[in-house]
Formats: structure tokens, sequence, C-alpha cells
């Protein structure tokens, strides 16, 4: 088992939520898995493993959407119990929260689905009586203070802050056409819900339907999107990376190539260890 470096105190309490963003193939998810785990233990980081079973908002019908529920669950419970970690999957149907809270360890809401009330109920009921979470994204088209009916709503179904398995992610506003901008006042105004907030990086860097039938991104942007988030305070952040994000088969333009995460890792934890030590002076 590798060794925690002296940045594992500091980064401790941390969560990094990582991975591809769809399951393209078996051996793929496993080789960014093992990747993920052996850094962020090194680090001394909280990983969760993220990647979808099927995409099912596309820009196009014929776009790439995954290997389906059976399968993908499948491989997602493989690759908790083999890497011992947390697991993170999107559901869009709640037909679905039941299968897949029993497959991951976290059920996520995707943005454009967050006010959808039967959807938030059914993930909310799923992790009843469990340590599992949801997280929920907030849409695009929403205030950050509108997200309280949302956390009102899980509240309601048994899925209240002060447990912390309700997390709240920021992930950009749309901002014209095609385009997402970032207002970090945001976030401390969701922290203020009550709930522990993530930093999405990689699709704040989106632009929906940019492309036509695809989204495009600005992933030259996602690194120091990060850094500002965790100058700010936020209390994990999320960020989708690939072996190779060009040819990647969903969302490659705003992926982080996986090779660039330790470094961006690194001075993300160099930031939250001097605001720490600042807030304690």
């Amino acid at each position: 088992m590798a060794n925690i470096d002296s940045d594992a105190k500091a980064s401790m309490k941390f969560r990094v939520i990582a991975g591809p963003c769809v399951i393209e193939n078996r051996d793929m998810v496993f080789c960014i898995a093992e990747e993920l785990t052996a850094l962020c233990l090194r680090m001394g980081i909280e990983l969760i493993f993220k990647a979808s079973y099927d995409k099912a908002n596309r820009s196009s019908g014929q776009s790439f959407r995954g290997p389906g529920p059976q399968e993908g669950l499948a491989i997602l419970a493989e690759v908790r119990d083999r890497f011992n970690i947390p697991v993170l999957t999107d559901i869009h149907e709640s037909n679905q929260a039941v299968a897949a809270a029993q497959a991951v360890d976290v059920l996520q809401i995707p943005a454009f689905l967050c006010r959808q009330t039967d959807l938030l109920i059914a993930a909310a009921r799923a992790v009843e009586g469990t340590c599992k979470s949801v997280n929920v994204k907030k849409g695009q088209f929403l205030a950050p203070w509108d997200m309280a009916n949302i956390v009102t709503k899980m509240s309601e179904n048994g899925l209240k802050p002060s447990s912390e398995r309700l997390w709240l992610t920021e992930r950009g506003t749309s901002f014209g056409y095609n385009t997402l901008i970032v207002d970090y006042r945001s976030l401390p105004q969701l922290q203020s819900l009550g709930c522990p907030v993530i930093f999405d990086a990689t699709h704040s860097v989106q632009q929906p339907g940019g492309m036509g039938s695809t989204s495009g991104g600005q992933r030259q942007f996602v690194a120091h999107l990060a850094r500002a988030a965790v100058a700010v305070g936020v209390d994990g952040i999320f960020m989708e990376v690939h072996p190779d994000p060009d040819n990647a088969l969903s969302d490659g333009p705003n992926m982080l190539p996986i090779h660039k995460l330790e470094g961006l890792l690194r001075q993300l934890m160099d930031i939250r260890s001097a605001l720490n030590h600042c807030t304690a002076s």
C-alpha cells in the first residue's frame, strides 16, 4: 500500500470526485480508477470515483451514451469492491434510484433535473437507512438561493443537511448562448444551506451544444477555476478526467487529461492549507 506523504494532513476531509464522463469500456474505467486511487491515497485525499453508465442528456440522439444500467452498474460495483473506494453515478429517472444505490455510494442528480421532485424523493428514499449520499448539481438556470427549495424537498424525505449526506454542487450558470459563467459568491451562499458544497471545475468550462451536435469546452481554464474555488473555501472538487480527452466519447473538450491531475491537486492542497492556516490564525 502506498505511503501517505507529508501533504496528507493538510488535505484530509477534502473530497475529490473524479473519473471519466462515461463508462467507455471496462478496461479504461479500471485503469483510471487504479491511477486515481493510488494518487489520492498517496496525498491523503478522500476520493469518490465518478463515471456514468448512461448519458441520457446528450446534444444528439446519435451520441454515445454508455453501456446502460445492467452492465454499467456491475462495472461500478466492481470498481468499488476492488479498489475499496466510494463510487458516484448519476440517475435520470426515479425508477433507477434503488438499483443504482445498491451498486454505488453516491447518487448524483444532474443539473438539468435538479427540480424534478419525484427524482429527488426517489434518491432520498433509496439511501434511507444507509451511510450513502446524494449529490445534487445546481441547475445552470438557478440562483444559488433557489437550491433552498431542493434542500427542503430532500429534508422532508429523510435526507437532512445536518447528516452531511446531502451535497450540493456548483457547475456554472447559463450566460448567453452556449456559455457558462461561475459566480463565486454562490459557493458560500450554497454553504449557508447547511450542506457540503462541491465545485465542478470541468463542467463549469463546458460550452453546452457549442459544437452543434456535441458540447464544446475550454479545458485550459479548469485549473484557474478550481484554484479559485478552493481559495473561496469549497468542501470538495469535481473533475472529470481521461487519458485522452481529445478522443473521449463524451465531454472530451472540458475533461482534464489525467496526467495533469496530480500537479493541480498539489496546488489545490497548498491553497487549502494556506486558507486553513489563515483561518486558524
